[in-house]
């Protein structure tokens, strides 16, 4: 019989295989201080983390704008290196030695800027990057004499050059005229989401925008939010004049996610696909289509609303954002909430499914039809009730029953509870039944039955091995038995055993469980090989004992031998005597079964049919009519019919059996 139990352990030990990964979110006034604060929090080197940036912080502009960091920080998975260099750079890593981690150089050459301050004119050099040129003396007074200014101090311009600090140094002096200064017009435009400044170049003598002059300006219009520090710090030192330029931007509201449910399983059948094997075939018998579920499992799982994030224009207004939308679980039959409120478990083991917007899990699963190639085999945690037939070459395994309105043929069915089919079992010499509890049909042909309790038939049983742990009742109008093998521990009884023609062997076995008897006729088996192993190494062992006490040592092979001998000595005795302790074991059992066994026919029972009862056999010479066979002071006799100790459920008569 199928192992649900196995099965079910597989499933949950499946269910607990998913790893999470432990996420922090945390806020710093910079990147570095938010990624310091996130590996401390998960107890990590700062180079083990990875992160994502949630939210892009600034220092502001002359104190205007200023934001936190926010970001989403995680342990960094570290790949199998897939070669020396890559295993080389991974113990560097781990062992927190010193890496070059500078990114690539650029090459860049060195610039030089000018602005005119109320103070006088300063000049600012930048050094090269790369392999880029140095700026030169003869760039610095171009620049200089492109703003007409002539009060200079060549000396100090000379050393600024040589220096290229990237720093603004006074080189001289010129004639201020307020007037002429930069002019910067402020617009705030998309519903105050967007600032943009346009500046007009200045005069003869006018002064260049400074950092607090733009500022003053940007807060005198209000602009006080989502401000581009980068922006405005490449003006600084690149203005740009009759150009509308972006210096600001607000933030739009951001409405919360709804909540939604995250399914577990498949809730589109017609995504499901046919199982493959290794070598990529398609099994057409397998068709995947029950999603088995165990008791407790966790089907879905609800992810909770979002609140919403507020926006800001500019001007520094609250833009208010809607909330998400929660939602009630999806719950349906035999499933159930968690203690956390948000997963839905199942309540028993069946097939959830997914059906008018709810999860149900069903403990029974009807097949409308025939089983067949179009349905595929069938493995069910629960009852499955077939309304056609099962056709040749199909399985169907249930851990509850498996109930059959039409008829088995060469199939295999497999159940902990009970097998019942209405309209018989058709073998052909191939067929499989194996039951936990009772076997109901109207007849059995050509088939191997096990029932862990009664296999109960109307109509008859034809050419088919039989094993009952308690009883085998045909109990029809034409309920006969004729040819096979049946076994049952307490008794066989039928209108008719054997075969009128003859030439049919028809075997009824009576006073032990079948199961416990093919347990002992195995110990026997294995106890007989053991012991004649044991025996003729037994031989070889004293012979080479005796080699030794004569020579007082062996050859090294020899030696060798005599342990492994030794050893397989040791083995055999060991497993007799765990053999002798099951065989005690399933004797004791036996033993204490109540029902000696007897073998009934109500109406007729036909010379050839062997009757055993525990150790007794006879082989029926004579037609018997109305007898039942007992064992009465040690012998195998004939006595006048009973009636079956104890009735059965009743077998189905085209009805269900329940």
């Amino acid at each position: 019989m199928i192992d649900f139990a196995l099965l079910q352990q597989r499933m949950k030990e499946r269910l607990e295989e998913d790893r999470t990964i432990k996420i922090v979110e945390v806020v710093g006034s910079s990147l570095e201080a938010a990624a310091a604060q996130a590996a401390a929090l998960l107890n990590l080197p700062v180079r083990r983390l990875e992160y994502e940036v949630a939210e892009k912080g600034s220092s502001g502009f002359m104190g205007v704008g200023n934001k936190n960091w926010k970001i989403r920080a995680y342990e960094r998975l570290v790949a199998k290196p897939e070669s020396a260099e890559a295993a080389e750079e991974a113990i560097v890593e781990e062992l927190g030695l010193a890496v070059d981690t500078a990114p690539k150089i650029v090459d860049a050459d060195g610039t030089v800027f000018i602005r005119l301050k109320p103070a006088g004119v300063f000049l600012k050099v930048t050094a090269p990057t790369g392999s880029g040129s140095r700026a030169t003396e003869v760039q610095a007074h171009t620049a200089l004499s492109a703003r007409s200014l002539k009060n200079i101090d060549t000396a100090m311009v000379t050393r600024t050059v040589k220096a290229a600090a990237g720093e603004y140094v006074l080189v001289g002096s010129f004639e201020h005229n307020a007037v002429n200064d930069v002019s910067v017009a402020v617009g705030i435009t998309a519903g105050d989401m967007e600032a943009r400044i346009t500046m007009m170049a200045p005069g003869l003598g006018g002064c260049d925008i400074s950092e607090e002059g733009l500022a003053d300006i940007l807060r005198g219009n209000q602009v006080v939010y989502g401000i581009k520090e980068d922006v405005l710090r490449d003006i600084i030192d690149r203005p740009m004049y009759k150009e509308s330029i972006l210096v600001a931007e607000g933030t739009p509201p951001e409405d919360g996610r709804d909540a939604y449910i995250q399914y577990d399983f498949e809730t589109d059948p017609s995504q499901m696909r046919m199982r493959e094997s290794s070598d990529g075939r398609v099994d057409f018998k397998e068709m995947n289509t029950i999603q088995n579920v165990v008791e407790g499992q966790p089907l879905a799982r609800k992810i909770p609303a979002e609140n919403g994030k507020s926006g800001s224009t500019v001007t520094g207004k609250m833009l208010p954002a809607k909330n998400g939308k929660d939602i009630l679980l999806p719950l349906g039959n035999n499933v159930r909430a968690g203690d956390d409120g948000v997963t839905i478990l199942a309540e028993l083991n069946g097939q959830v499914v997914f059906s008018a917007g709810k999860i149900n899990v069903e403990p029974v699963y009807v097949v409308s039809g025939n089983v067949n190639v179009t349905t595929g085999n069938i493995i069910f945690l629960g009852t499955v009730i077939i309304n056609g037939n099962v056709e040749d070459g199909l399985t169907v395994k249930a851990e509850g029953n498996i109930e059959v309105k039409g008829t088995v043929e060469k199939a295999e069915l497999d159940a902990e509870g009970d097998i019942i089919v209405h309209q018989g079992i058709q073998g052909k010499n191939g067929g499989i039944v194996r039951s936990g509890k009772n076997v109901f049909a109207r007849f059995i042909e050509n088939c191997s039955i096990e029932s862990g309790d009664s296999v109960i038939v109307s109509d008859g049983i034809v050419n088919s091995n039989v094993d009952a742990f308690k009883r085998i009742i045909c109990n029809g109008k034409r309920a006969h038995i004729v040819g096979g093998r049946l076994r049952a521990t307490e008794e066989i009884n039928a209108k008719s055993i054997g075969s009128p023609e003859g030439g049919t062997e028809t075997i009824c076995e009576v006073g032990f469980d079948p199961k416990s008897k093919e347990q002992l006729e195995l110990l026997a088996a294995n106890r007989t090989a053991a012991t004649e192993e044991l025996a003729q190494l037994q031989l070889n062992l004293q012979t080479l004992i005796n080699i030794k006490k004569q020579r007082k040592s062996l050859p090294e092979d020899k030696e060798s031998q005599l342990n492994d001998l030794m050893e397989r000595r040791k083995e055999l005795t060991e497993a007799l005597k765990r053999d002798k302790e099951e065989w005690d074991r399933i004797q004791e059992f036996l033993n204490s079964l109540k029902a000696v066994g007897r073998v009934s026919a109500s109406q007729k029972l036909y010379p050839g049919t062997r009757i055993i009862i525990r150790e007794l056999e006879e082989q029926v010479r004579d037609e018997c009519k109305a007898v039942t066979f007992v064992v009465q002071d040690g012998l195998l006799r004939a006595t006048h019919y009973e009636e079956p100790k104890i009735k059965a459920p009743g077998a189905p008569d085209g009805n269900s059996a329940h």
